[in-house]
């Protein structure tokens, strides 16, 4: 996520609007995203409701077992038409900014 703040103006230059979902209550992502510096949008999805409509609830990988979500990347058009996605089951692995900036120019 640090990737994204520090390109925010380069993926707005292109039309991107960056958004973190997670399954950390509203006052833990506020905490984060003031402790980080983040400035794109997170929203808190503690009942998976969202995270499970794209497939991307992780069983049992949070703390004490608890479900999250795994690791994604995804444009969406303004129609709401996924567009382009990376996923992973490795917390670690992500899209590189450099990756998403080249493919959504390719998608316009």
């Amino acid at each position: 996520m640090r990737s994204i703040q520090k390109n925010l103006d380069q993926f707005n230059a292109v039309g991107i609007r960056p958004v973190a979902i997670s399954v950390d209550s509203p006052e833990e992502s506020r905490e984060l995203c003031q402790k980080a510096g983040y400035t794109f949008t997170f929203l808190s999805d503690p009942d998976l409701e969202a995270i499970g409509r794209y497939d991307l609830v992780h069983k049992g990988q949070g703390i004490k077992g608890h479900d999250i979500s795994r690791p994604a990347e995804f444009l969406i058009d303004s129609t709401g038409t996924v567009r382009w996605r990376m996923l992973t089951e490795n917390i670690w692995v992500r899209a590189r900014p450099e990756q998403i900036l080249e493919v959504a120019k390719a998608l316009q």
